[in-house]
């Protein structure tokens, strides 16, 4: 198999990328960013003058100074093929080991003897010991599948030019892998965890992350049963690991024993309730009898309810709890405890801060050819896009932010906005009914005074468990719908939207009561205790508040689109938009759970060039109906995209290719495959992913 090409950035001053990422050591606070090659070259024309260049890569083995110089070598070798300019003098190589935050280093002159050492947070020099290797080891497998692409080129976009590798390709390696994790695992709160996790903990963060994403995208379920059975006997905790484990495997029976068992030992261990509890969602959903699917979610009800009490300040508790009361079609309920749920800042991976280089080279192999694929950045360089799309906020939401909001539009593609809106003013207070009501006992002076926060309005969750929205995303959003309210009769945001001269009926949301101006009403005495129709309801949170505002835009767009085309079929017109208009709308739908409608987006984008994105979301339908033959197409493209772009690992792509083989069967994949109207060195492309199944014994492989 041949690898990617090699991206090159050219300094504008010797070795800045070097101090760059020094520089930026104290900043980090995830895994570290992907691994920095710095080569120095001397032009062959003009041997006194020397040339900075460098990339990024993961999945490169980091167990030790001779494997990464093992790597850098590989790049000197690549400069005495034909058409060479330049040879390479020495090469540097930086792994960031995030245990001990440190960044690993290996010096490689030509010729010389190679130089290994670490630099901490405050730049000195340190000695590398076999330990940093080990920790440094894992963390590069971790940020390999951490910072891989799903295969819809949106993490690829984030950072220039960094090649990617597979760090598992064999039993070997995997076993290697397993190990130091064990060795390290119950340090594994060190690394920090994901967005949606207030607490890292033994069984919640980014190497137990990691891990079970290996064990799902390679199937090797066996290995990881025998992993969390070893650490389990160190701490009950990780029956919640092995259970997960067991559940993938399709071992059902056993991983409720063990969750059985574990919870006999700590009851109100929230991650073990918490995997009941999703476990006996996903059995609702595929329930034989309605008395079946009632009898599962009572069950699920008391698992997630239990976690809350047992973490009542982790995001993922309320919002399984959430789910549950919207699986039982409880909306106020869920509304309810959706509005409980505590949020968090997103924090992204850590990412490299470069200085502006002086030139860029991002060559292509010959291997990776293929037309479609090719005209893609030519075609997007000319497109035009209506800012309406291009200003859709919800599609900027990660984290915490980002599952409530799936929360809140699954419900309103069960029930309808109207519905939701009439369930919204039914929980929280509205802004105009407590206004109405101040009022009202304003004019009627009774002289008793009582604070609204813990009388009037009863009920409210405490904003210590409730969330804090004083900063990041909820914060801005919140401050942008109140300007957005304030404009709120102006016809672009009336409640009838007219497109094309018909009319899309969509109510707009009235604003929900600012729990910061309820508090000052009560300091202020301003408050009486006649609030009765308030008595039973909540104060919105901010964040929600914005949230419904965010979802009436999605609507307000896509209902639009959808009069619009209707329109246009009617008069047997063609409703033209530009491909990049089509992903968009395509990534609108999908995010509204309307899925028949992305896909129609999505092939509208494809028809007028090469999307990642699109085709993406059009897998994720062809792997949910069993389409085989248009799974497979689809993958080929994207595994030849991501190849394009020096990717030759992504794990979601390898395992639709591990589904595919263990529902066909490897030989009918890949004769499939093979029967493809593509360039040979395209297919050979695919049948490396299909190999690695091999190699791992996936179930359908030969042999």
């Amino acid at each position: 198999m041949v690898a990617p090409a090699v991206p090159e950035i050219t300094e504008e001053v010797i070795h800045e990328a070097i101090d760059a990422r020094t520089e930026s050591l104290i900043a980090l606070r995830e895994l570290g960013p992907p691994d920095l090659v710095h080569l120095l070259k001397q032009p062959l024309r003009n041997p006194t003058k020397q040339i900075g260049v460098y990339h990024h890569v993961t999945g490169v083995d980091a167990s030790s100074s001779a494997s990464l110089a093992a790597y850098v070598n590989t790049l000197t070798y690549k400069e005495f093929g034909q058409g060479a300019t330049a040879k390479t003098v020495e090469g540097t190589y930086c792994c960031y080991n995030a245990f001990s935050r440190v960044d690993m280093r290996v010096h490689a002159p030509f010729p010389g003897s190679v130089e290994s050492y670490c630099i901490d947070e405050r730049g000195e020099k340190r000695k590398a010991t076999d330990e940093l290797w080990l920790e440094t080891y894992l963390c590069s497998v971790l940020r390999a599948y951490s910072y891989a692409d799903d295969g819809s080129g949106d993490t690829i976009k984030k950072i220039m030019g960094v090649r990617r590798f597979n760090p598992v390709t064999s039993t070997e390696t995997e076993h290697r892998f397993l190990s130091s994790a064990e060795q390290l695992f119950f340090r594994g709160w060190q690394l920090g965890s994901d967005a949606v996790v207030q607490v890292p903990n033994a069984v919640s963060n980014h190497l137990t992350t990691g891990i079970l994403k290996y064990f799902h995208t390679t199937g090797r379920y066996a290995s990881g049963i025998n992993l969390f059975e070893k650490l389990r006997s160190q701490n009950v905790e990780v029956a919640s690991l092995l259970a997960k484990v067991l559940f993938m495997g399709n071992e059902e029976v056993e991983g409720v024993r063990v969750l059985h068992e574990a919870l006999k030992e700590h009851p109100m261990d929230y991650v073990m309730l918490d995997t009941q509890a999703e476990f006996l969602l996903k059995k609702a959903e595929i329930a034989a009898t309605p008395e079946q699917k009632e009898e599962r979610l009572r069950m699920a009800l008391g698992c997630a309810d239990r976690s809350t009490i047992a973490a009542p300040s982790e995001f993922g508790t309320w919002a399984r709890l959430a789910q549950v009361y919207v699986a039982m079609e409880d909306w106020e309920n869920a509304l309810t405890i959706l509005n409980s749920c505590p949020m968090f800042t997103y924090q992204d991976k850590d990412a490299p801060i470069m200085p502006e280089p002086k030139d860029v080279l991002l060559p292509t192999l010959p291997e990776t050819r293929l037309d479609e694929i090719d005209s893609e950045p030519e075609s997007r360089y000319l497109e035009q896009v209506d800012p309406n799309l291009l200003n859709l906020r919800a599609s900027a939401y990660r984290g915490t932010f980002k599952q409530a909001y799936g929360i809140l539009t699954e419900m309103t593609a069960k029930i309808g906005w109207d519905q939701l809106l009439k369930i919204r003013s039914n929980v929280f207070v509205m802004e105009d009914e407590y206004r109405s009501e101040k009022q009202e006992t304003v004019q009627q002076a009774y002289p008793a005074k009582r604070n609204a926060s813990t009388d009037a309005l009863r009920g409210t969750p405490d904003p210590a468990t409730n969330g804090d929205a004083s900063d990041g995303e909820g914060e801005e959003d919140a401050e942008k719908d109140n300007d957005t309210l304030k404009e709120a009769d102006s016809a672009s945001m009336a409640p009838t939207l007219v497109a094309n001269g018909k009319a899309a009926d969509l109510e707009r949301p009235s604003s929900a009561m600012d729990p910061e101006e309820v508090k000052k009403d009560g300091e202020n005495g301003d408050i009486d205790e006649h609030f009765s129709r308030l008595n039973n309801k909540r104060l919105c949170e901010r964040w929600l508040d914005s949230l419904f505002m965010v979802l009436y835009e999605d609507l307000r767009v896509y209902t639009i689109w959808r009069t619009q085309m209707a329109q246009y079929r009617a008069q047997s017109m063609q409703y033209k938009k530009s491909a990049e208009e089509w992903e968009i709308l395509g990534s609108l739908a999908e995010r509204l759970q309307h899925i028949d409608e992305a896909v129609e987006a999505y092939r509208a984008c494809l028809s007028l060039r090469f999307s990642p994105k699109a085709l993406t979301g059009i897998l994720r339908v062809f792997e949910k109906n069993k389409n085989t033959r248009e799974t497979i197409a689809a993958t080929i493209r994207l595994v030849t995209w991501q190849y394009r772009w020096y990717s030759e690992f992504s794990p979601e792509l390898l395992h639709t290719v591990r589904m595919l083989i263990e529902d066909e069967g490897a030989v009918k994949v890949r004769s499939i495959v093979q029967a493809t109207s593509l360039p040979q060195n395209v297919l050979d492309l695919t049948h490396h992913y299909a190999a690695l199944c091999a190699t791992f014994r996936s179930s359908g492989t030969d042999g």
